[in-house]
């Protein structure tokens, strides 16, 4: 049965991924290149996941031909969006939150490997309404 805690602890495998490659890589280089690191970490740690995943997006029932990616999909539960800008902004957490809702994800890490320190400035978590219905 999946709950809270199988999600908190899939969440803290993939921070640990990402501080990986962050410690290795060091920050500057083009979300591409953190993107194929993390694909490499998560094989890496033996984790099921689905990259670069075309999102369904129905509207009235009709399947519309639009072409939202997710990063990765880890698990089926849990969204991860990776970024390498100056600053996550507002928009970068919609999309994310987006992804969440159309996927039905009870969770998402929007992670900036843009940064310092992963754990303290790069990265971000999210919850919905998927996630408080779990035990």
């Amino acid at each position: 049965m999946l709950t809270k805690k199988y999600i908190d602890d899939l969440t803290y495998q993939v921070l640990g991924a990402a501080i990986e490659v962050h410690k290795i890589m060091g920050r500057g280089l083009l979300e591409s290149v953190y993107h194929q690191c993390m694909i490499e970490e998560l094989k890496i740690r033996k984790l099921n996941f689905q990259t670069e995943m075309i999102i369904p997006v129905m509207y009235k029932e009709n399947s519309l031909n639009i072409d939202f990616r997710c990063d990765l999909f880890i698990e089926n539960y849990l969204v991860v969006e990776l970024k390498a800008v100056q600053e996550l902004h507002p928009v970068h957490e919609a999309q994310l939150l987006n992804y969440m809702n159309l996927l039905k994800a009870p969770k998402g890490i929007l992670i900036n490997f843009n940064c310092s320190n992963i754990f303290k400035e790069g990265q971000k978590t999210f919850v919905n309404k998927y996630f408080s219905e779990l035990s």
